[in-house]
Parts: structure tokens; sequence; C-alpha cells
């Protein structure tokens, strides 16, 4: 989660850490590696040790996962396949099989299942797991991640990163300290340290431009965040500041939420130089209508039953120059439930907008009003158009 999530990672750990009751939990975050290259690699043996994409190649493609192989050449997952191209010309791509990648999230949820029934997943390829009080009996946090990435290996084929600590926040950050197929352990009272010494842009929540921020206010590792007191976070960053208070500190007071429901889906993009052109806002916009419905595609591919995932309000997100923020949505009073609904959608929203009366420097793209399949929580909500600046 890049900049567009902070409030709603904020608001969620607050009411998270309200209903929490205080204590040491033992708490593991595993990440699959490169789980949708890793599929391709792994049942398709002639893309083994190559560069290898998954997603649409050229015109409006993104790049959805990307092999350790292709990262060396700076691919990543959200990118333009035209711009991976570019800086990977012997890049191979993969059309996504959602389907596959959903069978293998189910055989690994499985695992899982054998140690704790509190499994919180974040996506097909990642989940929190609280193992406080473990199904067998086992008492090792660390014992147990080791057990979980040897049966993923064994029975998958594929290899998986895991972090083991006392909350989430540390636990996700050990997860991605020693990847590809690494485990990574912070004990009680070494978290604050271990926090200290790592650049901001670690923090979840903090993207590129988040980071560029903090460091003209002297801020570029954890150290240097949680030298900073309350009133100064707030004067900057407002609702983000408690989180990032905590977080230099290693505290969290999450639960591991295994009835976590999704609110919305979305994504975004950071630009290196604010962009104003109509033409490359349409581009950009369509870059990031790609990206969100591959992410809403995922999620269907990760549901247990056969029911689509949909909304009704798209919202676009428009972050000036001077950090300026405006929103823009519309609901409809049916269901959003396939990409050619959501473009038009958000095209339209986009055009409303044009022209521009400043750069901007992020767009984003969401999906929300999701439908969980429950009647009661899937009232339609009013016809909306609104523009607010916050």
């Amino acid at each position: 989660m890049d900049e567009a999530g902070r409030s709603d990672e904020a608001q969620e750990a607050a009411k998270d850490e309200a209903d929490s009751p205080p204590g040491l939990r033992k708490i593991i975050h595993v990440d699959m590696d490169a789980f949708f290259a890793s599929v391709e690699q792994r049942d398709h043996p002639e893309l083994r040790g190559r560069p290898v994409a998954v997603g649409g190649a050229g015109g409006r493609g993104v790049v959805a996962a990307a092999s350790y192989e292709a990262r060396k050449f700076g691919v990543r997952s959200a990118m333009p396949s035209v711009t991976a191209s570019r800086k990977c010309p012997d890049l191979i791509f993969v059309r996504p099989r959602f389907e596959a990648y959903r069978e293998v999230s189910q055989q690994i949820r499985a695992i899982f299942a054998r140690y704790t029934p509190l499994i919180e997943p974040l996506s097909l390829d990642e989940a929190y797991l609280d193992v406080t009080q473990d199904l067998q009996g086992i008492g090792s946090a660390t014992r147990i991640a080791q057990m979980i990435r040897a049966a993923i290996r064994a029975e998958t084929g594929l290899t998986a990163s895991a972090g083991v600590s006392y909350n989430k926040f540390l636990a996700k950050l050990a997860s991605d300290q020693n990847k590809p197929d690494g485990l990574c352990v912070i004990r009680p009272g070494q978290g604050a340290a271990f926090v200290a010494g790592l650049p901001v842009r670690r923090f979840h929540g903090v993207g590129p431009r988040g980071a560029e921020r903090m460091a003209a206010l002297g801020i570029r590792t954890g150290a240097d965040l949680a030298a900073k007191d309350i009133a100064f976070l707030r004067a900057h960053f407002g609702s983000f500041a408690d989180y990032l208070y905590r977080a230099a500190r290693g505290i969290d007071l999450r639960p591991v939420r295994p009835d976590r429901v999704a609110k919305s889906i979305g994504g975004e993009r950071t630009f290196f130089a604010d962009i104003h052109a109509p033409d490359a806002l349409r581009a950009t916009l369509e870059d990031i209508i790609a990206i969100v419905w591959g992410r809403i595609a995922a999620k269907q591919a990760a549901r247990s039953d056969e029911k689509v995932v949909r909304g009704r309000t798209v919202v676009l997100k428009l972050k000036y120059r001077d950090f300026t923020l405006a929103t823009r949505s519309r609901s409809v009073a049916g269901w959003i439930e396939n990409e050619g609904q959501f473009a038009a959608i958000a095209r339209s929203l986009l055009e409303d907008e044009l022209p521009l009366p400043a750069p901007i420097r992020l767009m984003g793209l969401t999906l929300a009003n999701l439908d969980h399949g429950d009647d009661a929580r899937a009232k339609p909500p009013r016809d909306e158009a609104q523009l607010s600046l916050l």
C-alpha cells in the first residue's frame, strides 16, 4: 500500500487495536516468492532461469508479477509492459492463469490450517497466521514457520519466505528481510532496534513520494522517525501520524482477523515527474485500470465459491504537486462486475475533470462498496458524483 491507503490503514489499525487485548502474540507472515511467475516456471520448465513477466505484452499491458531473473533488470509488478520490455529486452510475457494460482493458493491455505485456524489471507500468495495457541502443541512459532515452508516446497514445488515476530507489522517486515526462500525472526524486545535501522520506505504504507517527503523533514530511517514526537508527526502527516509513531517503536496491537472483509480493491501510480497533459493522464488511467482489474481477477480466483467479485462505486483519486488530494466517485444502482463497466466509469470520471487545474503527482483508482454475498451488507448507496478536496 502506498500513500493512497494511508488514512484507511490508520483507521483500520486504530479500530483493530481498540478491539484487541494487550499481550504478546506469536505471529507468522508467509509470503510466496514471485508467486505467479514461479507457478509458470514450475509448470513450464523451458521458462526456468529466464526472465518472466506474467501479464499482457505491449500496448496497455501491465506486469502482474515478475520472476527474480526479471527483477534483476528492474522489472516490477504494476509496471507498464512496454517499460518492462525496454528494461529487459529478453523478457518473456506469459498470460495469467488465475485458476492455476487459485488451486496452488488453496493447497498452501490447507497447509496453514494444520497449525492454526487463525489465518488472515492478504492475497493469493500471502497471509498472517496467529500460532500463539497452535493446533499441534508445538509451541515454537519459528519451528512452525520452518515446517510450513518445508511443506510448501514438498507439496507445491514452490518456495516461500516467512517472518516470525510478536506482532503483524514486524512479522511482515521480517518476511521481506531474507527473500527469496528465507526466514527471519524478530524476538520480543528486538522490535524497536530492528525497525530503527530500516529505511522508512520499508514501512507498510510509505510510498516513494511519502519517503521523499519524509527525507525533506530529515526522516530517512526508523530511528529518525522515532526521534520525532507525536505532535510533529500529526502536524505533517495527519491521521497517518499515530501509525507511524507506533511503527517506529515496533508496536502493533492488531489481531490476526480470519474473517476480515475487503471493503475495496484499488491501485495507484506515483510519478517521478508530475503530469498534466490530457493524453498522458488518459494513458496513465488505462495502466491503472489494468492493474486494478488484475487485482480484482486475483481476488476472484482466491474465493472458495464461484461468486463474482463486484462493486457499486468507482473512485478516482488525484494528488496534486502541492499534496492537495481530490477524489471523484460515482456509484451505480446495479453492480459493476466486468472490466468494461469499470473502465467506462473510470474514464468518464477523468474526462469530467479535464483539463486539470494543475499537474498531478499521483493517480489512483478503486472499486468500492464490494459485494461479499451478504444481502444485508449489500445495500446500494445513493447515486453520487461529488468532488472533495482534503
